[in-house]
């Protein structure tokens, strides 16, 4: 998928029918998680012996958004889980401006004289490649296609969704019926990181964590 993975799981996580996020804070660990998820699958990054992130390559991608990630990842070491947790909301905010200079979504700018808005309108510019791309991910869960034979990025935005509980994807009687096809799923994130399929894995109660609780996780 030429845009990115972080950039495909924000349509991933995008209600249609709403005009806005399934879940806006379930959506910042999603596309922090598809971002790392990107650069390890390019080599830029890997993990060191104590299962910690570094930077492999620092050379620029030309997304401004795995740019900035790979700057924040050269000043620390850290794992994987704590670098889903550690950005999110910037993260999130850089990939809709980024799909907005691409042309994907149309970002309403807040009004500096006008109530606080607790976020930006969005709104995507052909909805049925978000619903196009909801339905490829779900049938790659429900279908019986060869794991291995799934594109790296679908097999990663499955496991993502999964993971992430996005409802729109998956429904919970989904995600208990193919519980063996999405462990398939997310062991494809270990080819480039073993730590990050095991981040992904535990990405549900990382956010619970995190948020101290939080809904829409069907």
């Amino acid at each position: 998928m030429s845009r990115g993975l972080h950039l495909d799981v924000y349509l991933l996580a995008f209600d249609t029918a709403a005009q806005r996020l399934q879940d806006r804070p379930r959506a910042g660990f999603l596309l922090r998680a598809a971002a790392l998820a990107e650069l390890a699958h390019r080599g830029a990054l890997g993990e060191d012996t104590a299962g910690r992130v570094k930077v492999v390559s620092g050379a620029a991608t030309g997304d401004p958004v795995l740019d900035a990630l790979i700057a924040d990842v050269g000043t620390a070491p850290r794992t994987w889980k704590a670098w889903i947790r550690r950005g999110r909301d910037d993260t999130l905010e850089a990939a809709e401006e980024r799909l907005a200079a691409l042309g994907a979504v149309t970002v309403v700018d807040r009004d500096p004289y006008g109530p606080v808005a607790p976020r930006r309108p969005v709104t995507v510019q052909d909805p049925r490649e978000a619903l196009d791309l909801q339905a490829r991910v779900a049938e790659l869960v429900r279908g019986n296609a060869p794991v291995a034979a799934a594109p790296f990025a679908d097999a990663a935005l499955a496991a993502l969704a999964a993971h992430g509980h996005l409802r729109l994807v998956l429904t919970r009687q989904d995600r208990r019926r193919h519980a063996e096809r999405i462990h398939a799923l997310t062991h494809r994130l270990a080819a480039p990181a073993p730590g990050l399929a095991r981040a992904v894995n535990g990405l549900n109660l990382t956010m619970i964590a995190a948020q101290g609780g939080m809904g829409g996780g069907g």
